[in-house]
């Protein structure tokens, strides 16, 4: 059994199945779906993940070191790539991202210590029967956005945060009946 929103492509079942809601506490990759949830905004998901190797060529794999120095010939380069979303706003924000989340790094000695520090390690594994029941915003998506616009942050609104933080398992959306609710959860402590 899956989350049913999954089940009309073999990428999404993929994605669903290895990745959706697995507790994640690696600063690449938490980089990396800032930059897809900041890109997917008024696009599916779907577009996105079939995208998903070109934005990881575009953006040096998403090195936010080096897309923290990416340069205006470079933003007219990435304007120009036909295989990612050539939203200028979208692509400048993913290089500002960069850099504040290397200031977040620099304060709390990780980006993963800093965003799991606003659930104690622990991700939230909802219970919902189906998918119609799972929100698109909570009072955590709210904090954290508004916690990340203060820091600077563009492009990353509540709405967004949540299917961010859906991503990188800090909460776990998977309908209860569906067999990969709990699997690769770890041993739900945290590891930042």
């Amino acid at each position: 059994m899956r989350c049913e929103w999954c089940l009309n492509d073999e990428l999404y079942i993929k994605y669903h199945d290895y990745e959706w809601g697995k507790p994640n506490y690696d600063d690449k990759v938490l980089y990396e779906f800032l930059v897809l949830e900041s890109m997917q905004a008024g696009l599916s998901w779907l577009t996105i993940l079939k995208k998903r190797e070109a934005f990881r060529k575009a953006f040096a794999d998403f090195d936010y070191y080096q897309v923290a120095k990416f340069h205006e010939k470079r933003i007219e380069e990435l304007l120009m790539d036909s295989n990612i979303i050539r939203n200028r706003r979208k692509i400048e924000a993913a290089i500002n991202n960069a850099q504040r989340f290397i200031e977040v790094q620099k304060e709390f000695g990780s980006f993963a210590q800093y965003l799991w520090g606003f659930v104690n390690n622990r991700p939230i594994i909802n219970h919902y029967n189906n998918i119609y029941e799972i929100p698109t915003k909570t009072v955590l998506s709210d904090k954290i956005a508004l916690d990340f616009k203060k820091r600077g942050f563009k492009f990353l609104g509540t709405t967004i945060i949540y299917s961010y933080l859906q991503a990188i398992g800090i909460i776990n959306d998977h309908i209860d009946k569906c067999s990969f609710k709990y699997q690769n959860q770890g041993d739900l402590g945290g590891e930042c």
